[in-house]
């Protein structure tokens, strides 16, 4: 027989974790749900859109009835939990259900602050929290009724009163504080809303302290405490929410401001478990959703008995979910003694942008009227990204630092219209994007990717899909976790795995499982070809490369063309080649009728249309000529372009070609985790476009300036300068030293700009420019790793027979079909 577990609670944070209990222990328990409300799961996020017309109670339900019982879920829609009896395990309900338990769930969320004055108990003074709230301000705008007063100038109360507003009511907002949403904003940006919502038509009343509510049995008015009095048919209270532990408290369970909880979000009773705004974590208490969504996920792990997931706090955001008027913050937008402020205000254009900096890592932001960037200044929040190499420009945004194709500021996501497309890699439009997010309740990243594929690609518009996100859901869509695991066959981040091979030397890919705990014994196609390159990258000496766990392109040194035959890119040194050499590509050209040959842009040769099966025969006369493989498919070194230097041109002031050609001789072979490329020009005139590559050098009077994190593709980032090195020896070695660092720090997949931009140039300086003896150890141990990487695949292929299952035509299948003559079909690996 199965355990029992009952939640308390049919919101979003409790179902959730049911949701995430399901995925990865569907059979583990019976599971009953107990709701105090007549109603599925629904979005409580999406109250404002529905009582401003934008959306139906339908839009936002997220479970119905029929998710319940497709999971065999025991629904107690409408029953209130008077009790629990811990000694028992049972808990009862006031409408007379007794339920017993062997895990529990405590969900019970938040409670609306109503302000105690006379006459808060009068029938039209209602909270704004759920679909009853709804429902009572859209009856009483639908009756005719005029005058709503909505008390408290926070988001909630904003929103209530836009909502009200737009079915057609005058509204009259009432706030303690000298400003709007004092928590989130400052005076400035307070100030920008206030006259923004004002030409709409809202009145405020700013330093007001309700007295009274006026009328006998319906409300009438409110009277504040100067004596000034307003009519009202309807009064929303929108002060405040508490967390709803009573309950807990009744049982025992030790509570504070809320359930108190520890990491795995369990209670001081091992047998149950809490979740949501009705607990308190680290002495902290949370109201919106995201940080909720991250508890349920841990608690769902530990109720799985898997017990390796831990919640360590969440930093939050805040949007304002009022349509036409962009408002962002998040963090400590107000600063202390140790901290510094950035500020861009363009008045006439309604523009604000205020980010607060301690020792060069954002600590706050506020965003108003232009919050295409949010998403961005809140990850490097949250990552505490060292921002220097960018503060002088870091207030203009993404695409001006990065040069991110989701942030033009002309683009603006309220205004694109449906067929607008957002990822082009994959042809979504941004009507796509919504339409998934609405219809399959989609709250992360992650999530539209699976569903869509926007952002899955080369990740240039995951900033726009994020603001599609927030555009659509609001306030309180899930930021993607800052700890996100390397997929779904482990809870741990790439930066675990790469310390725990470290660690506890770990030499194989099934130790690597063994130790981590994987959920499949295998793996994937997302993490076996990570482990793979991590294992190498650590310990070249001694792993095996696994090829089996690597990508087609790799797995068969050549790249896979749309029609199944295959390119061979031989490695031409430098961009500089011979007569002889030249006349062997020819001549394979035409032994093997390879129908195009062209030169890349990386100043190489590409023979494009190779069969399969004449791979090896084609890289075994390449290499009678001296020609080895370019790795042009490779997660390594691609290429080192250069120009002619000072060699023939007459502006060239160093050898580019030849420092290009020593560069490559070095780095030739290696893994990385990602593609990478170089380039050397001979002067400032940059011929060899050094300055959007991974690894760039530019050529100066006194020596060789050094340049890296550059990105020439769909997502160009022009390189930040490293230093200036004056002999060709100071290059090698800091063009060792970044790989290696590099190598061992970067996550798989991920290329150098996306790196530096996660933990920031300064890092990348400490590692090569402060830390002498630091780069001379990792320049030691790349070229330590060369040792077992210069090995060119196309000449073990070719004469020694390596991995020649790959290339053999298989069989010969003679195939009958009635009617038809005899036809041999050639079957090719």
């Amino acid at each position: 027989m199965k355990p029992k577990l009952v939640c308390i609670g049919n919101g979003m944070a409790g179902i959730r974790t049911l949701e995430e209990l399901l995925k990865i222990a569907p059979e583990k328990y019976d599971i009953t749900v107990f709701g105090s409300e007549p109603y599925g799961n629904y979005n409580r996020i999406l109250l404002s859109p529905v009582l401003a017309g934008e959306k139906t109670i339908q839009d936002i339900m997220l479970n119905d009835d029929d998710w319940y019982a497709a999971h065999n879920i025991a629904l107690f829609k409408g029953h209130t939990v008077v009790s629990v009896n811990r000694k028992a395990r049972q808990i009862f309900s006031a409408e007379g259900a007794v339920v017993s338990y062997d895990r529990l769930l405590i969900a019970t969320g938040s409670s609306p602050f109503i302000l105690p004055v006379n006459g808060c108990e009068l029938s039209g003074v209602i909270s704004f929290r759920d679909i009853k709230d709804v429902h009572t301000m859209l009856d009483t705008a639908h009756a005719g009724k005029k005058h709503a007063v909505v008390i408290g100038g926070g988001l909630l109360g904003l929103e209530a009163a836009n909502g009200l507003l737009k079915q057609g009511m005058e509204v009259t907002v009432v706030h303690l504080m000298d400003i709007l949403m004092d928590r989130q904003l400052d005076p400035v940006a307070a100030k920008l809303l206030q006259g923004s919502l004002e030409q709409r038509g809202l009145k405020f009343l700013l330093k007001a302290q309700t007295q009274e509510i006026l009328g006998t049995t319906k409300v009438t008015g409110v009277r504040f405490k100067d004596g000034l009095e307003v009519p009202a048919d309807l009064v929303v209270m929108a002060v405040g929410i508490r967390p709803n532990f009573t309950l807990a408290q009744q049982a025992g369970l030790h509570c504070e401001r809320g359930i108190v909880v520890n990491d795995t979000m369990q209670t001081y009773d091992p047998r149950v478990y809490a979740v949501g705004e009705c607990v308190q974590h680290r002495k902290q208490t949370y109201g919106l959703v995201a940080p909720l969504f991250e508890q349920a996920k841990v608690c769902a792990n530990h109720l799985a008995e898997l017990g390796y997931s831990r919640y360590q706090g969440s930093v939050v955001s805040t949007k304002l979910k009022v349509t036409g008027i962009d408002v962002f913050s998040a963090g400590d937008f107000n600063g202390t003694d140790k901290t510094e402020e950035i500020i861009f205000q363009d008045p006439s254009q309604g523009i604000y942008k205020k980010l607060v900096l301690e020792e060069n890592r954002i600590k706050g932001a506020i965003l108003y009227g232009d919050t295409m960037d949010s998403s961005w200044y809140f990850q490097l929040m949250r990552d505490e990204t060292d921002v220097t190499a960018m503060r002088e420009k870091i207030l203009f945004g993404q695409a001006h630092n990065l040069g991110d194709a989701g942030h033009g500021s002309e683009n603006r996501v309220a205004s694109m219209s449906d067929d607008a497309e957002v990822c082009g890699c994959n042809g979504v439009c941004k009507g796509t994007v919504v339409k998934a997010i609405v219809e399959k309740k989609l709250f992360t990243i992650e999530e539209v990717r699976a569903h869509t594929k926007a952002s899955s690609s080369c990740g240039s518009c995951t900033a726009l899909v994020e603001q599609i996100l927030v555009a659509t859901l609001g306030n309180d869509y899930s930021q993607t976790p800052k700890t996100k695991p390397l997929c779904g066959c482990t809870h741990h981040t790439h930066d675990e795995i790469i310390d725990a091979i470290k660690r506890h030397h770990l030499i194989s890919a099934k130790a690597v499982r063994e130790f981590l705990e994987w959920k499949t014994p295998d793996g994937c196609s997302s993490c076996r070809p990570a482990i793979n390159y991590y294992l190498i990258a650590n310990h070249p000496a001694e792993v095996v490369d696994d090829y089996q766990s690597r990508f087609i392109n790799e797995r068969v040194h050549a790249n896979i063309q749309k029609d199944g035959t295959y390119s061979v890119v031989p490695r031409i040194w430098g961009g500089v080649t011979t007569p002889d050499e030249l006349r062997a590509i020819a001549n394979v050209a035409d032994k093997y009728q390879i129908p195009t040959v062209k030169i890349t842009g990386g100043q190489r040769i590409d023979l494009l249309g190779v069969k399969k099966q004449d791979l090896p025969a084609v890289w075994g006369e390449l290499n009678q000529a001296g020609l080895i493989s370019g790795h042009a498919y490779a997660k390594g070194l691609r290429t080192v372009k250069t120009c002619v230097g000072s060699e023939w041109c007459r502006f060239g002031t160093q050898d580019s070609t030849g420092m290009g050609i020593k560069l490559e001789k070095m780095t030739w072979g290696s893994w990385t985790p990602h593609k990478f490329k170089m380039a050397v020009s001979g002067c400032p005139r940059n011929c060899a476009e050094a300055s959007i590559k991974d690894f760039g050098v530019v050529a100066v009077d006194s020596g060789w300036e050094l340049h890296v994190g550059g990105n020439g593709g769909i997502k160009v980032r022009v390189t930040d300068i490293l230093c200036k090195v004056e002999t060709e020896a100071d290059v090698l070695e800091y063009a060792g030293a970044f790989m290696q660092v590099y190598r061992e720090e970067a996550h798989y997949l991920e290329r150098t700009a996306h790196w530096i931009e996660r933990v920031g140039l300064p890092h990348v300086k400490k590692r090569i420019l402060d830390d002498v003896a630091g780069r001379k150890a990792a320049y030691a141990r790349f070229l330590e790793s060369q040792k077992y990487a210069q090995i060119d695949p196309w000449a073990e292929r070719a004469s020694q027979g390596v991995a020649a299952h790959e290339f053999n035509v298989l069989k010969n299948i003679p195939v009958k079909v009635e009617s038809l003559p005899s036809a041999t079909v050639q079957e090719v690996a």
